[in-house]
């Protein structure tokens, strides 16, 4: 992690458990870690349409909630990284744990005609207690990469077994996320190396070097695209017809049509 000797700004000294490798109070003195705030906006923007394109196609709540869960983790990490506040940490964290334990329960029932929607989240209470009393360090990166590993084998179990003509979502999806965490492991490990390369690289190459912030990109990304394919796994399993589509020829989004009747 980065060592405590930033500069001093709007929100006073980091009070949060952990500082990121970004200077603080570089580019303004009201975000402590500029683009490891903005770069947040890619986890609150388009999760937001997601979740009004799934209430447009009439799909189940806990897919709108998915898309929103995503969100709230985006809006955590906006006010985190821009505070480096205690409290802003929590409003980072928990919402990481109660999101993904929303997308285990839509991924292990996509195959299940009926479900229990509130009895399946009991999970996430303990989890949550646990993480208060350990003030959200090592035991918060447990039970998320815990999470995590559920996902990812309930998917390829899925892509594997059920609908193998989904790989290529699967896999993408699992391949970005996998890149973000592999450049948050280099800037946790090369911090001081990557600061004393910003200091004599120019300000526009020296952004590139942020790769706190490209982990949030990766990741938001990889999360959203797990949220496209637990869709598809589900509205297959119901019969509707799933259609990839492209916003303004760019983004992905999943268009949810009715399955046609002789």
């Amino acid at each position: 992690m980065a060592p405590s000797i930033d500069r001093q700004g709007y929100w006073g000294r980091p009070t949060s458990t952990l500082d990121w490798c970004e200077e603080n109070y570089v580019v303004s003195s009201y975000i402590a870690e500029f683009w490891n705030t903005v770069s947040n906006l890619i986890m609150i923007l388009p999760p937001i349409y997601g979740a009004v394109q799934t209430f447009r196609d009439g799909l189940e709540f806990r897919y709108i909630c998915s898309f929103l869960g995503l969100s709230a983790v985006g809006v955590g990490s906006w006010c985190f990284h821009m505070t480096l506040l205690y409290e802003m940490q929590l409003l980072d964290e928990l919402p990481m744990i109660y999101s993904t334990c929303v997308f285990v329960y839509c991924l292990r029932f996509s195959l299940q005609q009926n479900s229990s929607w509130p009895n399946s989240l009991n999970c996430s209470k303990h989890l949550l207690v646990d993480c208060f009393r350990s003030k959200c360090g090592s035991s918060f990166q447990v039970m998320y990469g815990a999470l995590v590993a559920c996902l990812v084998m309930r998917s390829v179990f899925i892509v594997t077994w059920v609908y193998p003509w989904l790989r290529g979502l699967c896999y993408t999806s699992l391949g970005i996320f996998m890149l973000g965490f592999l450049l948050w492991n280099i800037d946790n490990i090369f911090c001081d190396s990557l600061r004393t390369s910003r200091q004599v690289l120019p300000p526009g190459v020296g952004v590139v070097t942020q790769f706190h912030a490209w982990w949030h990109i990766f990741t938001g990304l990889g999360s959203y695209l797990h949220i496209l394919l637990s869709l598809q796994i589900r509205s297959t399993y119901l019969k509707y017809r799933p259609k990839v589509k492209f916003l303004c020829g760019v983004w992905p989004t999943l268009h949810i049509e009715p399955q046609k009747t002789s």
